[in-house]
C-alpha cells in the first residue's frame, strides 16, 4: 500500500496501542488536535483520553512522567513537539531515561519512546529548525532511530515501541509528505541494522535521515563519470551498524559520510573516527563529511536553501576523492 510517512507513522502508534494496552501516548496537542502535524490524528476517538493524552507545556513534565510511567511497566510514546525543545528536557532524558536501567542492575526497565521532529527547509526559523542527533548519540543508555523512509519510518517505530529502553525517535519534518510502499501487514525492523540503499564499488556514501533521498539522486549524475557509488542508510545511530559501514568501505575504499545537521562534531565526525580506527589500511583517499555550515539555521527561505546540504555538495565531494586513478573527469 502507498500511503505517506507521517501516515506510516500513525498506522505504526494505531496498530502497537492495539496490541498492547499497556502503550499510551501523552504531548503537547497530540490528542484533540492530533499533532502538530497530525501524526497522532483520529487516535482520542479510537483510544480515549486516558491512552492519548494532552498535556501542559512543559517538556521536562512530559519526559518526566514517562519515566515514571514506563519504569512501572507502562508503555508511553510520548512527543517533544520540535527537536530544538529537546534542550529544555535534558535532565530527564540524560541523568533519569538513559541512566535508571543501568542504576538498578537491570532490575528497573524503561521502555519508552520520545518522537521529535528535526530538520531544516519549511522556513520555521533557527530554533524549529535543528537538527542535534550529534548530542544524543553521545549519551549512553538510550537508542536513537532516524528513518528516511514511509516503510522503515513504520517498522522501526513498531520496534522502538517494543524496545525495552528508552528510544528517541527522530521524524525529519521534510519527509512529512513522502510516500512509499508499506506493507498492511505486521512487520518490524531491527535496531542497529544498517540498510544498503544501492550497491557501488567505487565509493561508500553514508547517509543520515532525508538525505538520503538526495543523495540517490546526486548518485544519478556520478554514472556519467563512470562512478559506481555505494549508499548506506544507517537507520539507527545507536546502535550504529558498523560492520555494514566496514565491509563496504573495504571493498570501495573511500568514504563520505552526509547529514544535515552541522559538519562540526556531528556523527560523521564519529562514523570517521570508526572507520579510520579500524579499517584505514583499506582507504586510498582521505574521508570525507558533508554538513550544514557550522551556523544557527537562516529564517530567511534562500538562506535556508543556501544552508542546508545538497545534491551538488555530495557529488564534488565524490569527485574531490575520485579523481585520478581510473577516473577521468577532465572533460567536465
Amino acid at each position: 500500500m502507498l500511503i505517506k510517512y507521517n501516515k506510516a507513522i500513525n498506522s505504526a502508534l494505531r496498530e502497537e496501542m492495539y496490541r498492547d494496552p499497556k502503550v499510551f501516548i501523552a504531548g503537547e496537542d497530540v490528542g484533540e488536535s492530533g499533532g502538530s502535524f497530525g501524526i497522532t490524528r483520529g487516535l482520542i476517538n479510537e483510544f480515549g483520553q486516558s491512552r492519548v493524552i494532552d498535556t501542559p507545556i512543559s517538556e521536562s513534565a512530559i519526559v518526566g512522567l514517562a519515566v515514571g510511567a514506563s519504569s512501572t511497566g507502562m508503555r508511553p510514546i510520548i512527543e517533544i513537539m520540535f527537536m530544538d525543545f529537546i534542550a529544555v528536557c535534558f535532565d530527564q532524558i540524560i541523568n533519569q531515561a538513559a541512566k535508571m536501567r543501568y542504576m538498578s542492575g537491570g532490575q528497573m526497565t524503561l521502555p519508552l519512546v520520545i518522537r521529535t521532529q528535526s530538520g531544516a527547509g519549511l522556513n520555521a526559523g533557527p530554533q524549529h529548525s535543528q537538527s542535534l542527533e550529534a548530542l544524543l548519540m553521545h549519551i549512553p543508555g538510550i537508542k536513537v532511530v532516524m528513518p528516511s523512509n514511509p516503510y522503515d519510518a513504520k517498522g522501526l517505530m513498531k520496534t522502538a515501541i517494543r524496545d525495552n529502553n528508552p528510544v528517541v525517535f527522530i521524524e525529519n519534518k521534510a519527509l512529512y509528505g513522502m510516500k512509499g510502499e508499506v506493507p498492511e501487514e505486521d512487520y518490524t525492523i531491527p535496531l542497529g541494522q544498517a540498510k544498503i540503499v544501492k550497491e557501488g564499488t567505487d565509493v561508500t556514501i553514508v547517509v543520515l535521515g532525508q538525505m538520503v533521498n538526495k543523495a540517490l539522486v546526486a548518485v544519478e549524475s556520478l554514472d556519467d563519470f563512470g562512478i559506481s557509488a555505494e549508499i548506506i542508510d544507517p537507520r539507527t545511530i545507536t546502535p550504529l551498524d558498523t560492520e555494514t559501514i566496514k565491509q563496504s568501505v573495504k571493498k570501495t575504499g573511500r568514504l563520505i559520510i552526509v547529514h544535515e545537521a552541522v559538519k562540526i562534531g556531528g556523527v560523521g565526525a564519529e562514523i570517521a573516527a570508526m572507520v579510520q580506527e579500524e579499517v584505514f589500511d583499506y582507504l586510498d583517499a582521505p574521508i570525507q563529511r558533508v554538513g550544514a555550515p557550522f551556523t544557527p539555521v537562516p529564517y530567511s527561505k534562500p538562506l535556508e536553501n543556501f544552508y542546508l546540504p545538497n545534491e551538488e555538495d555530495i557529488i564534488n565531494t565524490v569527485k574531490k576523492i575520485c579523481v585520478g586513478r581510473q577516473f577521468s573527469m577532465a572533460s567536465h
